[in-house]
């Protein structure tokens, strides 16, 4: 053998080697042709995949930004934070001995313009070394300090550009706050600690921490929590110095009821809340999937039918149906591949774009990285998505008969060998759901919408089954559109179950996710002014609480007006076990923080005791509690009980022997805990009060009685409800906003599956026009017909879609939100609407082009 022929042998060796296996090579010629009749295929595993992608993205994004941005968010190395009091002379200097300490007091005052509205602010009084991390940035590009010192005559502060507006202020001028004068220096940009401190209810106002003791609002049980932050004198601490002084602090002083926060647990709530939206938005992407696995299952279908030639001359040249499976499931895949690479790019598009928008409200800073995790995780959901749903189609294609296929006779089928493919379609389901579940932040919840979305499944089958029955059955009408209508509803192959399902399932969601809306507003706002009060009066002193009262009864005297001692409060530990040890339950929130608290010798008013018995007027022997019946519950706790709580750097042990219902969604004044008389007595503390106008009051009569009670009283703070419900309502709003954003990416998906189920019956319906049309059937009587069949589908859709939307929204604004449901039916009922018109619409849409087909043409290639 020559040289030539050794290298040629060698070179055709190396091709064999590299050569692709023979049924991926047959699933890359088919492919050649294009992507016809798969771009719907491609655009639902996109879309389905893009959601799941972009939600995780944003909360991986959020979660590493407020860990790496943990110190600016928490404003320290750690932070150090108390109630009512300040650090005593010991706990401070034990502190200043370990680290560099920054000190800031907040608390919420009344801002008083003397030509303007009176506003509720969130007032901080920072030292002189704050921020410790981050940068505190101002309109004027000044320090913080720079813009103190230029002010003379009054006490200077740097406000939230939102005060300047609601209070009709500039950079300037003075107004009242407490007992003070001050003046605006400055106009706040970017806080870096904002996060910490919660809901605001009102701008921001800060000063300088010393002229607080000057304001009259910081007294013996005031409503103020004091932070002292703390970070290494010449760098970050390392984790381990963290640990160590956290310890050392717990040890030195055992009782002192602070709270301990470090850089790595900062904005713990902000955090959890992120994970729970962002698990709800994750199962309303998979609901997206869900439905367009519908378009999935069509589309291999009704590509299978088309390809039936090629599958007849594979089989009769002797290709096994194993084979023919395996080209069109590489197909699948690698259009599905296609589809999960779409909504990748979606998914990392998202974080960035949102940084943008979102950089002055949360922390961002990780949100222009790529998150694998996520990204694969959603890959993982599109892939079993498509298999999922694509297996039992694929199955048509095992086992049919050449000589079937030839003869064009699509309902020869054998069914041989499908058991493989039903089996497959049960594994991949199964583990779809295992990794909902599994992935899911509460697993609970996951389990309830994937059992939830299976009987829904279920169900629109059987609505589906129901429809073409009762069409098939239904008295045979003279008019020709309504017959022809009715009997594309119940005839072979109809559209009836593909409408259904898609329509049927998207519409469910919007419903729930439409009446849980309302009804969280109506709570919010509708229903609460009657029957709860106007307005929240806090830090109250205990020397001025009568005289209070009787103003405000002089000023309302239709008005009701309650008050109570008022307390805050964190509860250590319940019989013995400390209280981040109580086993997790959806009111463990009642352990993590402070808590407000009162005392009172008889039950208050709303309020009965359904369990045990309220203390004698007199007085109990022992210390006692009354706790909220529903909290008990779902902590594990009752009768007997020990619950032990520090107010104000002492630890108390009370024993529960009362059980109380609580009226929360009244507003009125309400606490967890209610303990005995005989607990308390002798501790400094102020009141609360409200004030309850008896038709909710006129807006007049509330901003009269406000500039009152602050011209009075200027060191109580005037919280008006319907202001702070406001506040309320615009969070919810921008939530809502999100998920109604993610619901309709389902609808969307719902009109891809729609297009693309009317796109696969072209042909059938192009040849039922042309040969109506060659029976003499004029274009407006069959568009007609197809309108009214679409109208058909559309309410039978709907009407499901309303009634488990329904019954869906009511268990979780009942079982879940714990509130009022009312069925709202402006809100439910335009889900008909828009169920019908969405399938009308694309429905004659799709069928245009197949009436303008001209007989002729279509009849010579029959």
């Amino acid at each position: 053998m020559t040289s030539a022929d050794s290298l040629r042998a060698s070179e055709l060796g190396w091709r064999a080697r590299l050569r692709l296996p023979l049924a991926l090579r047959f699933a890359l010629r088919e492919m050649r042709g294009g992507l016809r009749g798969f771009y719907v295929f491609i655009a639902c595993i996109a879309l389905g995949t893009g959601t799941i992608a972009a939600v995780n993205s944003l909360a991986s994004g959020f979660a590493a930004s407020i860990s790496g941005e943990g110190q600016s968010i928490l404003g320290g190395d750690l932070s150090i934070s108390l109630i009512h009091r300040q650090a005593n002379a010991g706990e401070l200097a034990f502190l200043k001995d370990r680290a560099k300490v920054s000190t800031v007091a907040t608390l919420r005052a009344m801002a008083r313009p003397e030509a303007g509205r009176q506003s509720l602010v969130e007032l901080k009084g920072v030292d002189g070394v704050y921020p410790l991390y981050g940068t505190l940035a101002l309109r004027s590009g000044r320090s913080l300090g720079d813009a103190f010192a230029a002010v003379e005559g009054a006490v200077p502060v740097v406000v939230d550009d939102s005060l300047l507006a609601t209070a009709n202020l500039a950079v300037g001028d003075r107004f009242s706050l407490g007992r003070l004068t001050v003046e605006i220096a400055d106009v706040i940009e970017r806080e870096p600690d904002k996060l910490s401190g919660g809901i605001a209810f009102g701008p921001r106002v800060m000063l300088p921490i010393e002229a607080l003791e000057d304001s009259g609002l910081v007294t013996t049980g005031s409503l103020v929590r004091w932070r002292y932050r703390l970070a290494g004198p010449t760098g970050p601490f390392d984790d381990g110095t963290i640990e160590r002084i956290v310890n050392e602090a717990n040890t030195a002083f055992p009782a002192a009821g602070w709270r301990i926060e470090t850089r790595a647990d900062a904005a713990p709530g902000l955090r959890r809340s992120v994970d729970q939206f962002a698990q709800f938005l994750t199962l309303v992407g998979l609901t997206s999937l869900a439905v367009g696995g519908v378009g999935v299952a069509n589309a291999v279908r009704a590509y299978l039918a088309r390809k039936r030639s090629s599958i007849a001359t594979m089989r009769s040249l002797g290709a096994t149906s194993r084979f023919v499976v395996e080209v069109y499931l590489l197909q699948i895949l690698l259009l599905a591949a296609i589809g999960i690479g779409f909504g990748i790019l979606l998914g990392a598009a998202v974080p960035p774009i949102a940084a943008v928008f979102l950089a002055n409200l949360l922390p961002v800073s990780a949100l222009f990285s790529l998150f694998p995790g996520a990204l694969l995780l959603a890959s993982l959901y599109g892939l079993l998505t498509a298999l999922a749903f694509a297996l039992w189609p694929l199955g048509r294609a095992y086992g049919i008969r050449p000589i079937a296929l030839f003869r064009d006779d699509l309902d020869e089928r054998a069914e041989v060998g499908r058991r493989p493919f039903l089996i497959g379609t049960a594994a991949v389901g199964g583990l779809l759901v295992a990794v909902a579940v599994l992935a899911a932040y509460d697993r609970m919840l996951a389990s309830i919408y994937v059992v939830a979305a299976g009987v829904i499944f279920v169900l629109l089958r059987a609505v589906a089954m129901l429809t073409a029955f009762v069409a098939r059955r239904m008295p045979r009408s003279r008019s020709t559109i309504v017959r022809m209508a009715v009997a594309n509803i119940h005839r072979r192959g109809a559209l009836t179950p593909t409408v259904i399902l898609s329509l049927g399932l998207s519409l469910t969601l919007l419903v729930t996710l439409s009446l849980i809306d309302g009804n969280l507003r109506m709570t919010l706002t509708s229903r609460l002014p009657a029957q709860a009060p106007s307005f929240f009066f806090v830090d109250i002193q205990d020397r001025e609480r009568d005289a209070f009262v009787d103003f405000l009864r002089e000023k309302a005297p239709s008005a009701t007006v309650e008050s109570q001692p008022m307390l805050r409060g964190r509860i250590v530990s319940i019989n013995g076990t400390a209280a981040q040890d109580w086993p997790e339950t959806e009111a463990s929130w009642v352990l993590r923080g402070d808590r407000g608290i009162t005392y009172g010798a008889a039950p208050p008013q709303g309020s009965t005791v359904v369990e045990g018995k309220w203390w004698p007027q007199e007085g109990p022997a022992r210390n006692e509690v009354s706790f909220a019946a529903d909290l008990a519950r779902e902590l594990g706790v009752g009768i007997g009980d020990v619950v032990r709580v520090n107010v104000l750097g002492r630890e108390v042990d009370a024993t529960i022997s009362n059980l109380r219902t609580v009226e929360w969604e009244t507003l009125s004044i309400n606490f967890v805990m209610i303990f005995s008389p005989n607990v308390f007595a002798g501790a400094p503390h102020a009141h609360l009060a409200t004030l309850a106008f008896p038709n909710g009051g006129s807006a007049a009569e509330e901003i009269a009685l406000l500039k009152d009670v602050t011209d009075r009283f200027p060191t109580v703070t005037s919280i008006r409800v319907k202001d702070a419900l406001e506040t309320v309502n615009g969070i919810v709003g921008d939530l809502t906003l999100a998920i109604r954003a993610a619901a309709a990416v389902t609808l969307f998906s719902s009109m891809l599956v729609l297009a693309g189920t009317l796109a696969a019956s072209h042909r059938s319906r192009i040849y039922d026009a042309v040969i109506l049309k060659t029976l003499g059937a004029r274009r407006a009587t069959l568009l007609a017909a197809y309108a009214l069949e679409y109208s058909l589908l559309g309410f039978a859709a709907a009407v499901f879609g309303v009634a488990a939307g329904s019954l869906a929204a009511f268990f979780i604004a009942i079982g879940l939100m714990e509130i009022e449901f009312v069925w709202l039916p402006v809100s439910a009922l335009s889900a008909v609407v828009i169920g019908i018109a969405v399938t009308v619409g694309l429905g004659l849409v799709g069928t245009w082009r197949a009436l303008g087909e001209q007989p002729a043409s279509v009849l010579r290639n029959l």
